[in-house]
């Protein structure tokens, strides 16, 4: 019997919202009112927030989800990078380095996620601003030490802010192995950045061509909209295994 699996990736800005507070308790909110089954967050600071809590225990936490954290560099002594939160038991986790030279670092966090009797590989991005760093990161995700492991045999996604606003080579490299999530047909426009008007398309999802891509949302809630300056990307997709419930 096929089951749904929702997706969300989610670039949270440090927790930092419009107003510059920094409340990972509206992150939450949001993350609530999406209640997808696994979400990719990008600009995770692990600073404490106003409990002392890390923040991201404090989601995790909050939320009742299983979570792995890649660190790619400090900021104001913090570990910063990508975090992933799932419903699923997590069986392994790695953050690849796909940082290039003279640039900020940065990962590619990856879980391996059991959903049923398979393992559903999750890769959480966030690439950089120049355009030929892009091109070399890219590059690296399509290698077998990355995207093409020969350990990988479950369905694959891969989602996260980019930072391609247009169709670079990036875009094209993973659209030659993997199904793109394109807004164009969901969604009336195809910009997602910044959440309060949209005039660029950052946040991307890539999946195998075994998933079934049912609905696309970019989720415009009261809260979203001020939380972060990026809005959480939805993806329900269509699968043949258990859901967590099941």
């Amino acid at each position: 019997m096929s089951n749904s699996l929702r997706v969300a990736t989610y670039n949270i800005h440090k927790s930092r919202g419009l107003d510059w507070r920094v409340r990972p308790d509206r992150i939450v909110e949001v993350l609530c009112e999406i209640d997808a089954d696994i979400v990719a967050l990008q600009e995770v600071v692990r600073a404490p927030n106003v409990r002392g809590e890390d923040q991201a225990r404090f989601i995790a936490t909050e939320l009742g989800y299983q979570s792995c954290f890649g660190e790619n560099r400090r900021v104001d002594g913090a570990p910063y990078g990508n975090l992933l939160l799932s419903r699923f038991h997590m069986r392994a986790s790695r953050n690849h380095d796909i940082s290039t030279d003279g640039r900020e670092r940065r990962g590619c966090l990856r879980a391996d996620i059991a959903i049923g009797d398979t393992t559903l590989h999750v890769f959480n991005v966030h690439l950089g601003t120049s355009f030929f760093e892009r091109r070399r990161q890219g590059q690296m995700l399509i290698s077998r030490e990355i995207l093409q492991r020969y350990d990988l045999a479950g369905p694959r996604i891969i989602l996260g802010d980019f930072n391609e606003w247009t169709r670079g080579l990036t875009s094209r490299l993973l659209a030659g192995y993997l199904e793109s999530a394109d807004l164009r047909r969901h969604l009336p426009q195809s910009r997602t950045y910044p959440g309060v008007l949209p005039f660029l398309h950052l946040d991307h999802m890539y999946f195998d061509r075994t998933l079934k891509l049912e609905q696309l949302i970019l989720h415009r809630s009261r809260t979203a909209l001020v939380a972060s300056d990026h809005l959480p990307l939805v993806a329900d997709f269509r699968t043949s295994h258990p859901s967590p419930g099941a």
